[in-house]
């Protein structure tokens, strides 16, 4: 005869033993998508932390656009050079612009650490604006080496990509610029312009590299 106390009856109340609950996750994760910034098919060829500021002609006034690395991007393929850079912490990007044989940089009035120039076709925005673009570097040695790279890659643009390699400034480590940190885009710090003019280094605030 089978003893019944040995054996399990499966209507009897679970134990805390026995007890074996089973939760459904509340947040269900996602899988993980990579994100592209149409950076990855090229190669860095220059950068050095900047500050870039656009002319407003409604307000005709300079306005500060960031403080970020300015880059040189160099397509795997194609050859060609493009102007990128980013806001620092926030990487949102404040300029973006293919390097055509037009650009020409222009000096700052009343400032050897920066440039000016002409965009047709600026890409951080959607749409694409035609700017008028300053660059502002911490002292003259580090805008001679931009102006040395942005020319060449301006030639290098020009050159069809079978016709041979067209040597470009390597990448270089500049001393930051020690500045404040952006207010804005409506800038309370931004050098102010009557005329097209570029940022005056009078109006602006001290910088290393001075």
């Amino acid at each position: 005869m089978v003893d019944s106390s040995t054996v399990a009856n499966p209507l009897a109340p679970k134990t805390e033993e026995d007890h074996d609950p089973h939760f459904e996750p509340v947040i269900k994760l996602t899988e993980e998508v990579e994100t592209k910034t149409n950076e990855e098919d090229e190669t860095v060829i220059f950068k050095l932390r900047a500050k870039l500021f656009r002319f407003d002609s409604e307000g005709k006034e300079w306005k500060e656009r960031g403080t970020g690395e300015a880059r040189l991007l160099q397509h795997k393929e194609t050859q060609k050079i493009r102007l990128v850079m980013r806001r620092e912490k926030t990487l949102k990007v404040c300029a973006n612009h293919l390097i055509s044989a037009d650009m020409k940089l222009q000096p700052n009035i009343g400032s050897d650490r920066s440039w000016v120039w002409k965009v047709a076709a600026d890409y951080s925005e959607d749409p694409p604006t035609s700017e008028t673009l300053a660059i502002r570097f911490a002292n003259p040695e580090l805008a001679g080496q931009f102006k040395t790279a942005f020319e060449n890659a301006r030639e290098s643009n020009t050159i069809p990509a079978n016709a041979g390699d067209v040597a470009v400034a390597p990448v270089a480590e500049g001393k930051p610029e020690e500045t404040a940190e952006p207010k804005g885009e409506g800038e309370a710090n931004a050098p102010t312009a009557v005329e097209t003019n570029p940022p005056a280094t009078g109006s602006e605030e001290k910088t290393g590299g001075e």
